[in-house]
């Protein structure tokens, strides 16, 4: 405020200034006689009239200009929430797509990432892993000591994938996998260094006890000709003839692996 009013002053005193010199300069050349009170209403007439003028005018514009620094840091607000809320959703939608104590994607986000891969390759194999005798593992030990086993077991399968592989968790103790471009020779021996990759973990459920662990794998190989759904049905009898033949083996088409 104090700023306004000094500017306002300045204002009108330069108009006085102004006022005069005019009043000056022009009087005499009309004929004109410059006296005391034609001095006195020079000066003053501009000092009451551009003073209360410049000085509304002045307010006016800090309003203005502090309304529009307002509204400018009001819109970085809104911008920073905007930015902050579809960061917040993304990662909620992200967290929606796996699940919460493997990290791998759920069911639900494994079978919806693989029917966008379908468009891009026609070439690979699904993988149904299953944890050999997992009720065991809860019955025996626990929930808590079953869930240690499934994220050994986890890792297990993330480290033996590759780069480009697919990999989710669609049940309890079930996992899937697709092997993009893999033909039947690479799908089995990445399916191979799955089951060993497990086979090698040391769990031990407490007491210093050591259990083995093990997965069966059923393969199924991508063609043109099969749905993701026959492929699951072809996979999963896979999975059933290695758990028939004795578990922690690999079954794919012709081709059987086990330790």
């Amino acid at each position: 405020m104090k700023q306004v009013l000094a500017k306002a002053a300045l204002f009108a005193v330069v108009s006085a200034a102004a006022s005069l010199l005019i009043v000056v300069a022009l009087v005499p050349l009309i004929g004109g006689v410059v006296e005391g009170n034609a001095l006195l209403m020079a000066l003053l007439c501009p000092l009451v009239i551009a003073f209360p003028a410049s000085g509304h005018t002045l307010w006016q514009k800090k309003k203005l200009s502090d309304a529009l620094l307002e509204l400018t840091r009001a819109h970085d607000e809104l911008a920073d929430a905007h930015m902050q809320l579809a960061e917040a959703h993304a990662r909620l939608s992200e967290k929606a797509r796996h699940d919460d104590m493997t990290g791998l994607l759920n069911r639900e986000a494994f079978f919806a990432t693989l029917k966008s891969l379908r468009r891009r390759t026609d070439s690979g194999a699904l993988l149904i892993i299953d944890a050999d005798n997992f009720k065991y593992i809860n019955d025996t030990h626990g929930h808590q000591q079953g869930d240690v086993a499934l994220k050994l077991i986890t890792e297990a399968i993330r480290t033996a994938l590759r780069e480009d592989d697919l990999v989710g968790r669609i049940g309890g103790e079930e996992f899937g996998a697709f092997l993009v471009g893999a033909d039947v020779n690479e799908a089995v021996e990445v399916a191979e260094r799955i089951r060993l990759a497990v086979e090698a973990i040391h769990f031990s459920p407490g007491e210093g006890k050591y259990l083995p662990l093990s997965v069966s794998i059923g393969a199924s190989r991508l063609r043109q000709q099969l749905t993701w759904s026959e492929m699951m049905r072809e996979a999963d009898r896979r999975l059933y003839e290695a758990k028939r033949r004795g578990r922690n083996r690999v079954v794919f088409e012709t081709v059987a692996k086990a330790a």
